[in-house]
């Protein structure tokens, strides 16, 4: 069996920055596999089209450039914001404006958001609606753990369910 449109793959991954020497960003070795099904988009396309058609015990190794991943950084998307805008009952909760904590915000349009505290002044704040991995190529070392065919309720339901009574 492959890795192929509808199946559940189930697979170990090392994620660094920018090449296989790059800053670790995350790793499964030593946990549960990621486990995911094949096509129906929860994955970046440039990740999937890397591993289609391999096998259980394949490895893999391949480099996703930012464009391809989570886009290239755009300053228009660092916005300043009245400090005010955070205040619950006339006062700011203490720590929220921390540089690097990330805050979930809402819009005029009641549209969600999540931003990153980037800067701190002493009447406004900026944050970035840059997703935290825009601007970084990333790149995965890892193999294929095995493959099976997705369940038609795993297909329905958009995710694999594990376990007695599943997700």
């Amino acid at each position: 069996m492959v890795v192929e449109k509808d199946k559940a793959v189930f697979l170990h991954y090392t994620l660094t920055e920018g090449n296989a020497n790059g800053e670790l960003i995350e790793t499964t070795e030593g946990d549960e596999p990621l486990a995911f099904i094949y096509g129906i988009g929860a994955m970046l396309p440039e990740f999937e089209a890397n591993i289609e058609g391999l096998k259980a015990g394949d490895k893999f190794s391949f480099t996703v450039k930012a464009a391809d991943a989570y886009g290239e950084r755009d300053e228009s998307a660092i916005v300043e914001v009245p400090k005010s805008i955070f205040e619950t009952n006339g006062k700011i909760p203490d720590g929220l404006l921390e540089i690097g904590n990330i805050l979930p915000l809402t819009d005029q349009d009641g549209n969600h958001y999540q931003g990153i505290v980037e800067w701190v002044g002493l009447e406004s704040v900026k944050i970035d609606f840059n997703h935290p991995m825009a601007g970084v190529d990333l790149h995965f070392t890892g193999y294929i753990e095995s493959i099976r065919d997705a369940a038609p309720e795993e297909i329905a339901h958009g995710h694999i369910h594990h376990g007695v009574g599943g997700h």
